[in-house]
């Protein structure tokens, strides 16, 4: 693998805000809209849905051109948490939810297992795993997070979402610990509406931050997803222009306040997909997508629509052109980006066999825990 910096660091600047941003495409294989679409954003990352996952040899013939049609080595990325959230249940036994993972084995040999599997699919990371704490008193809300949490303390999120994320590194496969600065007590689904997480200061310190804080004091991990929620009772809690609550996601005392300056974290912070309902339903894709880059977001996940991704592309572009967003803002994220790139691995060779062996684990897996 060639040098990730060197390689941004040469490219034009329209293809360095390309790297800004994490795009889905619209189907199985590279047809003409997606080639342009390609060829238009230089996408710094690329993550595939089900809608793109149809067998195993295709997904790896995509995944091939994907990285051969782009300068720089892409982030080719995947949500394979496993129960609800499980995007090779085509591909290979479906994998347990995080919340029947009971004990430090059973999680990293998980993670091991996805991140074989998705190196001999062609993929370099995965959107998981997810460290948002859902505790006794948080089982009873309805935010689709029950089943994709592990453990039910903020201790037990530490123990088996951190032996998951060590054994899908030691793997190859770069993770993300997502939703920050955590949704556990998240009234609504983000996919839907804004949600509202109404805790104190001392729960959300004691529950919703402790993985982060306990996790990057032990590692350095190469991403961060952040969530979009709203936090009406924290002091962190900022309001937008129009006097609405501003989702974490575009918040500057959340990401740059919160954690890169308390928690120390410098690594890569990717938003949560900016099509969400939470997002549209406030902010035109294009402003968010500037409110997240001046909050201090390394990269822009739009994960469906063709027209949001050029519309978020075409206002950022703006925005560092005209000098609202500036050079060493740019160049800020672009270090990041090449730094978490550096810690990439090669893909394994396409092994069909091998792909069958890991899904008999599973299976094994599967049939212990239930």
């Amino acid at each position: 693998m060639t040098n990730p910096l060197e390689d941004i660091n040469s490219l034009p600047v329209e293809q360095k805000v390309g790297q800004l941003f994490f795009i889905g495409i619209p189907g199985p294989a590279i047809d003409d809209l997606t080639e342009k679409l390609i060829s238009d954003i230089s996408p710094g990352g690329i993550c595939l849905f089900a809608r793109n996952i149809k067998e195993a040899e295709q997904t790896r013939s995509l995944l091939d051109d994907l990285r051969r049609s782009l300068a720089v080595e892409p982030f080719l990325s995947v949500d394979q948490e496993g129960g609800l959230v499980d995007r090779l249940r085509r591909l290979i036994t479906p994998m347990p939810a995080a919340n029947k993972i009971l004990t430090k084995a059973d999680a990293a040999e998980m993670g091991s297992i996805i991140a074989e599997a998705l190196r001999i699919l062609g993929f370099n990371m995965d959107f998981a795993p997810v460290v948002d704490v859902i505790d006794d008193s948080r089982t009873n809300i309805s935010n689709g997070l029950f089943s994709r949490a592990f453990g039910r303390s903020p201790e037990e999120v530490v123990e088996l979402a951190g032996a998951f994320l060590s054994a899908l590194e030691a793997g190859g496969c770069v993770g993300s610990l997502k939703h920050f600065p955590g949704l556990g007590a998240s009234e609504v689904d983000s996919h839907e509406e804004l949600p509202s997480v109404n805790v104190s200061q001392e729960e959300f310190e004691a529950a919703d931050l402790f993985p982060y804080r306990k996790m990057l004091s032990v590692a350095s991990y190469a991403a961060i997803m952040v969530a979009h929620a709203s936090y009406p009772t924290l002091d962190l809690q900022e309001m937008d222009r129009n006097g609405k609550l501003l989702p974490s996601s575009l918040s500057r005392n959340v990401v740059s306040g919160l954690l890169r300056e308390k928690l120390g974290f410098d690594g890569l912070v990717i938003t949560d997909d900016l099509e969400m309902g939470a997002i549209l339903k406030n902010y035109g894709i294009g402003e968010a997508c500037k409110m997240a880059i001046a909050a201090g977001v390394d990269m822009l996940a739009i994960c469906a629509g063709v027209d949001s991704i050029y519309e978020g592309y075409k206002a950022v572009s703006a925005a560092v052109v005209s000098g609202e967003i500036g050079e060493e803002r740019l160049n800020e994220s672009l270090q990041r980006i090449a730094i978490a790139k550096s810690r990439l691995s090669d893909s394994l060779a396409f092994d069909q066999a091998r792909l069958g062996s890991l899904s008999d684990r599973v299976a094994e897996i599967n049939a212990r825990l239930n």
